[in-house]
């Protein structure tokens, strides 16, 4: 649990260093949030961070969020956005289509509607859960800003 508790320490810590206004730092966070979900993994950090650079958002915030896809999370993310979103178009429970090796080629070499799947699927996170990030993550910068002005005004 330590490690864990560390590495919270240090993300904190970087989303909190950048002189950025918090809109600014939840808005890098979720774009890494949704590059992360909706591209796929080791095109991720091509796109977020010229996006940030345009957008003007944070571009640590846009690296890091793209970490939601890693390549020990992908293991469970890919399969099943794609199981989630084929069942809901296509309405089959049959995973043979499904790649047992989650490569950027196994992807490419899927079936039509695996790969819609697995790009919809994508999207349909992102939705989710991009939104749900900026919004923490402007409410810890706001209030550890705030909890920090006041240690120092004193």
């Amino acid at each position: 649990m330590k490690p864990l508790r560390t590495y919270w320490h240090k993300l904190k810590a970087q989303m909190l260093k950048e002189p950025l206004p918090p809109e600014d730092v939840a808005a890098g966070w979720a774009l890494g949030m949704f590059i992360g979900c909706a591209i796929p993994f080791g095109l991720q950090l091509v796109v977020s961070i010229p996006l940030a650079m345009m957008m003007r958002v944070s571009k640590i915030g846009a690296t890091l969020g793209t970490f939601v896809t890693n390549p020990a999370t992908i293991l469970v993310v890919y399969p099943l956005q794609t199981w989630v979103m084929y069942n809901l178009l296509f309405g089959s429970r049959d995973l043979s289509e499904l790649p047992t090796e989650w490569s950027f080629h196994s992807v490419v070499s899927m079936s039509g509607p695996v790969i819609i799947s697995f790009f919809l699927g994508g999207l349909a996170l992102a939705l989710i859960l991009s939104p749900i990030v900026y919004f923490v993550v402007k409410h810890i910068v706001i209030r550890a800003r705030r909890k920090w002005q006041r240690k120092n005004s004193i």
